[in-house]
């Protein structure tokens, strides 16, 4: 959810969950497993599908 809201507000696009889900365990990766490598991630921008359970999620 961190990577949805951050995305969403950065960019203006909210991505659909599997995307977030892609992106933020990315990030988990140790950069010098990555480094020099070359990662594609298809990001869909249909996250709006996913409101309103994302809300629920974040209580909001």
């Amino acid at each position: 959810m961190t990577f949805l809201l951050a995305y969403a507000d950065a960019e203006g696009i909210v991505p659909a969950f599997e995307s977030a889900h892609a992106i933020a365990y990315l990030k988990k990766i140790p950069k010098e497993e990555i480094k020099r490598k070359i990662i594609i991630i298809s990001l869909s921008g249909r996250g709006d599908k996913d409101m309103p359970q994302a809300m629920e999620i974040l209580k909001l």
